[in-house]
């Protein structure tokens, strides 16, 4: 998955292609609804209240595809950077070509918003920070293990070369999965997959970001939901907006991704220290961020009915379109605890 998806100059994200919005191979709620980057820029624009205004502060924003998201952003604060300390926002891509083309969109809105745009790496090669760290859509996206359960235990899930193409493989010599071993599958042939990737990227920013906080937004659900409403797992492979039946066709031609397994990102955030302020939907989060408000701002500039038909059937999508998307806040539990513009109202609670 992490050769398919990433091997330099062949894989999906890195072969030079646009991956994104309707003429790629899908979109993400940044290319549904503009008001998606403006309720997010609000929400970061609290953090940075809370933070201390007069300090620089920095919004890094990890995988940021073709960079909609981050020009949305970027001009939504561009009110903001007027004021207190100087605003940066910085794009962490593995993949060069989309890096740069990111860098190119993103720059010519911090230009207009008096934003410095910048691009590096990875999270942390500049030591600790202060801001906040986004991550919208890269963790499914993030190369997973798939496990099976036999019965008597877990079979490893793999792929081996027949001589003409990649075929399906399974293994009962499993590594240790890390986090903590699986608990037995409720039934045979269950499949669950995990991501050590997505798991020590949490370990990663926990490293760097001293105050501030992380957002997760993604796809995916707890564990125990998975299992039951998924029991062959979620391998999922899409090309130009289409589901393909078998995702080892093509390999680098095709978007491969797996659920979020919530349960183990936010177990292997506790282990690293994070504090956990909200874990829910993503819809209710976008209401307790500000977007009701944002939205009935918008419906008022309307020009004729026909616009805000557009405008409300857009926002509709945005909200029901991705029900199963959900949002982690995490706060560095050495900061202490979250102070007004970060604190939300059911801490903790998974749902």
């Amino acid at each position: 998955m992490d050769l398919a998806l990433y091997a330099e100059g062949l894989g999906f994200y890195t072969a030079g292609r646009s991956r994104f919005g309707p003429g790629g191979d899908f979109y993400t709620a940044s290319h549904v609804h503009p008001l998606f980057a403006a309720t997010i820029a609000r929400h970061l624009e609290g953090v940075r209240r809370s933070l201390g205004s007069a300090r620089p502060f920095s919004i890094v924003e990890l995988g940021p595809g073709d960079g909609a998201l981050a020009e949305g952003i970027v001009r939504s604060l561009a009110g903001a950077a007027t004021s207190g300390g100087p605003i940066e926002y910085v794009l962490v891509d593995r993949s060069e070509p989309l890096g740069l083309r990111a860098r190119d969109r993103v720059e010519r809105a911090g230009r207009a918003a008096g934003i410095r745009v910048r691009s590096r790496p990875d999270a942390g090669g500049e030591g600790p920070f202060s801001g906040a760290v986004l991550a919208n859509e890269l963790l499914d996206a993030q190369p997973a293990r798939r496990l099976r359960w036999t019965g008597a235990g877990w079979a490893e899930l793999g792929v081996r070369w027949d001589g003409s193409r990649l075929v399906a493989a399974e293994s009962r010599t499993v590594r240790p999965v890390g986090g903590g071993p699986l608990p037995p599958g409720e039934t045979d042939g269950l499949v669950v997959e995990v991501s050590p990737s997505a798991e020590a990227f949490v370990r990663e920013v926990a490293d760097h970001l001293v105050r501030g906080v992380l957002l997760i937004l993604d796809y995916g659900m707890e564990e125990s939901e998975l299992r039951r409403a998924h029991p062959a797992g979620t391998l999922a492979a899409v090309r130009s907006h289409r589901t393909v039946s078998d995702p080892l066709d093509r390999p680098g031609e095709t978007d491969l991704s797996t659920f979020v397994n919530f349960t183990r990102v936010r177990a292997a955030a506790r282990s690293a220290g994070w504090t956990e302020v909200a874990f829910d939907r993503q819809a209710e989060a976008l209401g307790r961020w500000g977007y009701p408000e944002l939205l009935s701002e918008a419906i008022r500039r309307t020009r004729s009915p026909e616009e805000e038909v557009r405008l409300r059937l857009g926002s509709k999508n945005l909200l029901f379109g991705f029900d199963r998307f959900r949002a982690l806040e995490l706060v560095p539990a050495s900061a202490g605890p979250p102070r007004d513009g970060v604190t939300h109202e059911g801490r903790g609670a998974g749902r």
